[in-house]
């Protein structure tokens, strides 16, 4: 390969001798360039003939796979050869490499599934991560593998991290790498904010600044949307009001050839507008964009662990996403950015975008990190750590597929995982092909994976949307929508070795399949609630009374969203309950409901949340107890304890000599740590509770006390006294705070006559602060220095009070006068 990177006028070449230099000594490296400072396309090349090369590869990951086609390409193009020899792309069911290619572009899990294949990437001597401020999970599941090979099997290898904008102290000390910058060639580009606006008229409001932009600027607009829908509304607007315009849409749902017209520019010479989701942020290079609409939202799946359910949601972007932005504007020259928002609302913005480890479902990723052979996650290299409740829900769906069990892959995960597909629908496959209906599950699938053909007009049933893939596939239509679910379905056929069928499919076949992929959405009729139906997860959800599965009694739903109260289903199939055998389960239930009375305990024969039959069960065994009532507060919480005034006195004690005396390990009280605790400080309590107001019975001040040991419990009581004894003999409470302020002794000024020094706790290091009461109990006067109350402000304080309450003395020498708890009258 005869290849001179510096030939080429791209700002990365600069730092390309720095960054060959480092790489010789380093393992790990961070390059941080804005877009169109060749990155991508010019830094890989340049380091493809270094002597760590020698026999090995290049793999670099691209978040998109538009992006890793696109970028190959490029670099093909700049070396003078075709694309798949020196320089190729691998993405999911699409390859195009050679024996020859020393440059692999991938994406969407191929980098992890090279990793199960060879845990040291024998023939890989460098990995770069680009664009690794998208946050993708792939990447940072990537990153985690790829780390730990580089640390126990091949210190060799080479991690090059390139990002736009990101938080690069924060990853240089996790991976504790050196930096080099790229400061780029950007032109300015003006940024205007056109003010805060509706979200329900982002279309209408993106087309106006469109048409404002286009009369006052010259060059081609790239307009950022959030999603399909928000583009093809826009779409129409514009081709009524710029029809001398070329309009594009471009968003990862589109055909190759429609992706690429949107990215070259026009043939007849025609202004371009291309509407675009965050995909066009970066990577791509779109020729002759000059001019930016940026709308500010996007669109994210997030992950719900409570229903088990992913949904879509449209956010606004973060400071770094609208940067990006706002970037694309000035790549040739001097741009415009119209920014649908106002200045405050810029300010607002946070600062980065969410990785998406944090809201996605992570089933693919635990199975990832089982069959790597670690099942304590977050043990390994995180920029951002998975949420421990999420991958508790993915365990417990993979547990569901048989995926995992006793904290190891199983071998029936192990044949799923080598599916390139979600553990859901690879579950679905791998009994499929055992049942030798791999026609139909490749179908299934395919249907599920991609957006529906139909829509909603045609009702749920997810068989009228195979019978029309079917119908196209036997006549050989080729129909929009129909020919991506038919490509998914073919290579689902071809990794089995089974041919197509285009019979009609038996609706309760599929519904087995759908269940199988989702047992916990199976569903179950509600009675004398039409057209509702329970979950096995227990959540109720409901299609339209009119729909042809609403008198159904057992559906298997495939696409449901996940709504607060009542979900919509999408996508079912009726199921036969004979089918549903192998998911009834025989449990014993012991649970605490506080509505129906308080503990609960049956013998039950259910689906999930779906009770076929119960049996009362009065012998119930200790253990089941315990977590039963533990659950229960954890659930419920502060309401079903007696958290009284004595109980918050006493917590507040705990929580200031917490405060004063930090180096001293003194147990947590406050009720939430009671709670998390509950096991540990009630258990031994439990088996006295049956109803709600048992709970109420527990002594929790007692409870508390008997778990400091003896010695430990009079310090407590020493250093922290619940009463204070005034010179009238009266012992009196002490007001404590959660927070450690100064306890307050209120108390009234006649019992405190001849007292000199105010009185300190907490072995004479804490002072105590008096609220001074008159006979009648209201308040006289706030002070922490007794002393200097006698001798200032009690003459003028007695003056009133000797006014109010004249049946009182009031002597002329407090220190002098006895203190008494009634009245002292007159002499």
């Amino acid at each position: 390969m005869n290849f001179d990177p510096f030939h080429i006028d791209l700002p990365v070449r600069d730092i390309i001798p720095q960054v060959k230099d480092t790489l010789k000594n380093e393992s790990t490296l961070i390059i941080q360039a804005p877009p169109g400072a060749g990155k991508s396309t010019l830094l890989p090349l340049a380091l493809l003939e270094e002597d760590y090369l020698k026999g090995k590869k290049i793999i670099m990951l691209e978040p998109r796979r538009l992006a890793t086609k696109s970028i190959a390409s490029r670099m093909s193009d700049l070396l003078g050869e075709p694309l798949g020899n020196t320089v190729g792309y691998r993405i999911r069911f699409e390859s195009r490499i050679s024996a020859q290619t020393r440059l692999e572009v991938v994406t969407e899990g191929i980098l992890t599934r090279m990793l199960h294949s060879d845990n040291a990437l024998e023939d890989v001597g460098l990995v770069i991560f680009d664009e690794f401020h998208e946050r993708n999970i792939h990447a940072d599941v990537a990153m985690a593998l790829c780390r730990e090979a580089q640390q126990v099997l091949r210190p060799d290898l080479k991690i090059m991290v390139m990002s736009a904008t990101l938080d690069m102290p924060q990853l240089a000390h996790l991976l504790k790498a050196p930096v080099i910058e790229s400061k780029g060639k950007m032109y300015p580009v003006e940024i205007i904010y056109q003010g805060d606006i509706d979200p329900w008229l982002l279309p209408e409001m993106s087309a106006k600044a469109t048409i404002e932009a286009v009369y006052k600027h010259h060059g081609d607009v790239l307009v950022f949307l959030p999603g399909q829908g928000e583009i093809k509304k826009t779409e129409a607007i514009l081709k009524k009001q710029l029809p001398d315009f070329s309009i594009h849409p471009l968003y990862g749902q589109l055909s190759p050839s429609a992706q690429f017209q949107a990215i070259m520019p026009n043939k007849h010479g025609k202004r371009k507008v291309v509407l675009s989701t965050s995909i066009a942020e970066t990577s791509l290079t779109i020729e002759g964009i000059t001019i930016v609409i940026d709308s500010g939202f996007g669109k994210t799946s997030k992950f719900d662990p409570n229903s088990g359910l992913s949904k879509l949601e449209t956010i606004r972007i973060a400071k770094d996403s609208a940067d990006q932005r706002a970037g694309r504007a000035g790549r040739l020259q001097p741009g415009t950015c119209y920014r649908l928002w106002s200045k405050a609302t810029q300010a607002n913005l946070q600062n980065y975008r969410t990785p998406e480890i944090l809201e996605a479902d992570l089933a693919f990723m635990v199975l990832d990190m089982y069959a790597w052979g670690v099942s304590n996650i977050r043990d390994l290299t995180w920029l951002t750590p998975p949420p421990q409740g999420t991958i508790a829900q993915a365990i417990e769906i993979l547990t569901q597929l048989n995926a995992i069990a006793f904290g190891k892959i199983t071998d029936h995960g192990k044949k799923i995982h080598h599916v390139p597909a979600h553990p859901r629908i690879a579950h679905m496959l791998v009994n499929a092909r055992d049942e030798n209906n791999i026609s139909l599950a490749a179908d299934v699938a395919g249907v599920l994976e991609e957006r529906d053909p139909l829509g909603q007009d045609a009702g749920v049933d997810i068989n009228k949307r195979i019978e029309a893939l079917r119908r196209a596939r036997k006549e050989g239509l080729s129909i929009k929508g129909l020919n991506k679910i038919e490509k998914i379905a073919s290579n689902y056929r071809k990794i089995f070795g089974a041919k197509e069928e285009n019979n009609l499919p038996d609706p309760f076949e599929t519904g087995a399949m759908i269940a199988l992929a989702y047992p916990e959405r199976i569903a179950y009729a509600r009675p004398g609630n039409n057209a509702q139906f329970q979950l096995s997860n227990g959540r109720i959800a409901m299609i339209s009374h009119r729909d042809d599965l609403a008198q159904e009694s057992w559906l298997a739903v495939a696409h449901i969203d996940a709504r607060d109260h009542m979900g919509k289903i999408f996508l079912a199939s009726q199921l036969n309950p004979k089918d549903l055998l192998p998911f009834v389960k025989e449990t014993r239930k012991v649970l605490w409901d506080s509505r129906k009375g308080g503990l609960i305990a049956s013998i039950d024969l259910s689906i999930g949340s779906i009770v076929l039959k119960s049996t009362p069960i009065k012998e119930i065994m200790e253990g089941d107890l315990e977590e039963a009532l533990s659950s229960a507060l954890i659930k419920e919480g502060e309401s079903l304890l007696d958290i009284n005034e004595k109980v918050e006195n006493l917590q507040a004690r705990m929580a200031s000599l917490r405060n004063w005396r930090p180096t001293e390990k003194w147990p947590d009280w406050s009720t939430s740590s009671i709670i998390a605790r509950n096991k540990e400080l009630l258990a031994p309590y439990f088996s006295t509770i049956k109803r709600p107001e048992d709970f109420k019975k527990l002594d929790l001040i007692e409870i508390l006390k008997s778990n400091l040991p003896y010695d430990t419990l009079q310090k407590f009581e020493n250093l922290v006294p619940e009463k204070i004894e005034v010179p009238s003999g009266s012992k009196l409470l002490l007001g404590y705070s959660q927070h450690g302020e100064l306890p307050i002794l209120a108390v009234r000024l006649q019992e405190v006559f001849g007292w000199l020094e105010t009185p300190k706790i907490n072995e004479g290091k804490t002072s105590i602060i008096l609220h001074l009461l008159s006979p009648g109990f209201k308040p006289v006067q706030i002070t922490s220095d007794l002393n200097s109350f006698w001798t200032k402000a009690y003459f003028e304080v007695k003056k009133d009070l000797k006014r109010r309450y004249p049946k009182h003395a009031w002597p002329e020498n407090p220190l002098d006068a006895k203190a008494v708890r009634g009245i002292q009258k007159k002499t």
